[in-house]
């Protein structure tokens, strides 16, 4: 390729991400506000928690109606990136984000990185089969998409950029479409702040030296991690398989399931388990008598909320999840207590996505750089250990974490380890 056609090429692509940041920044903005305004009406008057299961039972209906072929949700987008198929639904979009709300309103404990991702990617699609691309270029926009979505909502736009090239095939970065998904994350993220959007800010962590006896911490640290992360896929795959089986109709799971968190809400005696949980993830930095019982807690709340069918993403509650961890960990093993609930924010989530190149990079945007070598060790161990599990089950292998190439790219399910050795 001559100089020329590269930079015709170069110019397009960043044209095209720039058209995907704008278009995923200006919808991150708009649902971070709507999150913002919804959190306020539930933390203001709790009672309208109560309202949880009648909220489930009216999106499950909507869903039932209008979007069956959306329910898949962050699987569909990575389903379309890896096979190709059908335009991803524009109305995926809308519905995500009214979806999230909702649930954020009423009380669910969700998280707001599969709605981006969503809303990211089914607004690129659009706007590929609008301009008529080849299938080649509809993919990395799709990719842009999701890196546009994911940079812009949490304020990392490198995090984004490698997070959309790494999580649909384990183990493998799309680096072709690089250019294209940074632009988007970059421009997203410049767009959603210059609308007004707002993100969690965390205090950098100080310089602490790696030593032998830190190194092997750490790895006490990832295990524990690991055995967390593979707890809340397994529950959450188990309660929307159990749902699935005992009630047909989503409405009626999505009923149960918000009558199951009332329930909790009550028996626990707070509302720090609802919602995003961002006061409980502030706090795991500083708290040297958060309970032990905080990450568990946590845990099964999304669990039940997420296995009974309400929209939403598992990132903020699984930050939240890893950072509670974090500081019981640190306190056991005797480390500074900011530093473990950072290493756990970012190594649970790592974990349970099969992402520790993103993940590392997120905790040194959130965090400062001093995060860095820590992250790093106890993500890519965390994501060894956790075995052949996701919390988006259409990532697909092309090999094995211990190293054999599978016949043919195979999707993530909660397989056995000993069934892909």
């Amino acid at each position: 390729m001559t100089l020329r056609r590269r930079s015709v090429a170069l110019a397009q692509w960043i044209a095209l991400g720039t058209v995907a940041g704008v278009a995923c920044g200006a919808a991150s903005a708009l649902f971070l506000w709507s999150l913002g305004r919804a959190t306020e009406v539930r933390t203001h008057d709790l009672r309208i928690v109560w309202l949880l299961p009648v909220a489930g039972l009216a999106l499950g209906a909507l869903y039932e109606r209008f979007g069956k072929d959306v329910r898949a949700g962050t699987n569909l987008v990575v389903d379309t990136l890896h096979d190709g198929g059908p335009q991803l639904p524009l109305r995926m979009a809308p519905m995500v984000l009214a979806g999230t709300v909702l649930t954020h309103l009423f009380g669910g404990s969700v998280g707001r990185e599969g709605t981006a991702v969503q809303m990211g990617a089914s607004l690129t699609d659009w706007l590929s089969h609008r301009l008529g691309v080849d299938p080649d270029t509809r993919r990395r926009m799709l990719a842009a998409g999701v890196a546009g979505g994911f940079g812009s909502v949490f304020g990392t736009p490198l995090a984004g950029t490698v997070f959309g090239l790494e999580f649909v095939v384990l183990g493998r970065v799309e680096y072709d479409a690089l250019v294209p998904a940074l632009v988007a994350s970059f421009v997203g993220d410049v767009t959603a702040r210059a609308l007004g959007a707002t993100h969690t800010h965390l205090e950098a962590l100080p310089e602490t030296a790696m030593t032998p006896l830190l190194a092997a911490k750490w790895v006490v640290f990832a295990a524990a991690v690991a055995a967390v992360t593979v707890t809340f896929i397994t529950l959450t795959h188990a309660v929307k398989n159990l749902a699935e089986a005992r009630i047909p109709a989503l409405r009626w799971r999505m009923f149960a399931g918000g009558v199951a968190v009332v329930a909790m809400w009550r028996l626990s005696g707070t509302g720090d388990f609802l919602g995003l949980g961002v006061p409980l993830l502030t706090r795991s930095f500083t708290d040297a008598q958060l309970p032990v019982a905080v990450f568990a807690l946590k845990l099964v709340f999304t669990a039940v909320t997420l296995g009974a069918g309400f929209p939403g993403g598992e990132v903020t509650p699984l930050f939240v999840i890893g950072a509670a961890l974090g500081n019981v960990l640190a306190r056991a093993l005797g480390m500074p207590i900011a530093l473990g609930a950072g290493v756990g924010l970012a190594a649970v989530f790592a974990a349970a996505s099969n992402t520790p190149l993103a993940l590392t990079i997120m905790a040194a945007e959130l965090l400062g750089a001093a995060a860095l070598p820590h992250t790093a060790l106890v993500c890519v161990l965390a994501y060894v250990l956790t075995g052949h599990r996701s919390i988006y089950p259409s990532q697909r292998l092309l090999r094995t974490k211990a190293g054999r190439a599978l016949p043919a790219p195979t999707r993530v399910r909660e397989l056995a380890d000993d069934e892909l050795r």
